[in-house]
Order: structure tokens, then sequence, then C-alpha cells
């Protein structure tokens, strides 16, 4: 039983878990034309901590921009091959490993080709990490996908 001086935050906090996430109304579409995730999301416990910082989704060859936006990087990192796009609002898109033939400052849009999946960096052959930052800070990429689903608690016993 929640104490009484406890049932108003209870109930705020009732209020905030039913409020639909606003970046699953932003219109996103996935990177790659199959959808399986691989590899989920995993939140570090800070902001060096262990955790995947995206998720790996298996892929066919083109790799498409989630959401219009501008070309911030494309090269290799750690020897892998990166396609990175700022899309405002603090939305930066990480995809790898892909090849490509965009440069910095171009324009993409929703849904348009920006490359071919490569081979190399953490994921599996034929698998496609997208991860996304949120004024610098790793979110989960289904949140801009149809959001992800609330835990719901059961009944116990």
């Amino acid at each position: 039983m929640i104490s009484a001086s406890l049932r108003p935050l209870a109930v705020y906090a009732a209020l905030l878990l039913a409020l639909p996430d606003p970046l699953a109304g932003l219109g996103w579409v996935w990177p790659v034309e199959r959808v399986q995730v691989v590899r989920a999301y995993e939140a570090p416990a800070h902001a060096y901590g262990l955790g995947h910082r995206g998720i790996d989704v298996a892929s066919g060859e083109v790799v498409r921009s989630p959401a219009d936006g501008h070309v911030a990087f494309a090269g290799e990192v750690a020897g892998r091959p990166v396609v990175t796009i700022d899309h405002g609002g603090g939305l930066v898109t990480t995809l790898e490993p892909v090849v490509s033939d965009v440069a910095v400052g171009d324009a993409v849009a929703r849904a348009a080709p920006v490359g071919r999946l490569a081979a190399g960096g953490h994921t599996a052959p034929g698998t496609l990490h997208f991860g996304v930052r949120l004024d610098g800070e790793y979110i989960n990429p289904l949140r801009l996908l149809g959001g992800v689903p609330r835990a719901v608690l059961l009944p116990c016993c």
C-alpha cells in the first residue's frame, strides 16, 4: 500500500507513463528495408559504462536516412566506414558500417539512400548498427520509430 505522502507522486508517475513519447511522432523511418533487430539498445549505467548505444538490424545492401538532415560525417572511424547525419533539433544518427558517396554538408531526405552496407565494426556480416544521440546523449532509436513499449507490472502470484 502506498503511504498518503507518496500518493501524489505515484499519481504523477502514472500520468507520465501514460503520455506518448514525443519522439515517436517525428515520422522517422527504418534505415533498412527489412527490419529485424538482432541486438537491442542497452543503456549504460553512466556516461563511460558498458552498454550498446544503438540497435543492430539485419540489413539488405541499401542504407537510407531515417529522417531529413545533413551529412555531418562520412568516412572511417577506427577502420570502419561510418555515416553520421544531423537531423536538427539535437538529433544525430550514426550508421555503420556504411560506405557512401555522400559528403559532409550534403542534404539528405527521409528514406533516401545514403550508402550501402559494408563489412567491419562490431556487427555481424549483413548487420547495420543504428545509433541516435539527442543533445549529445545516446537514446534508444526505437523511440523515433514508433516508441518503446512501456513496462507493465503484472500481479504477483
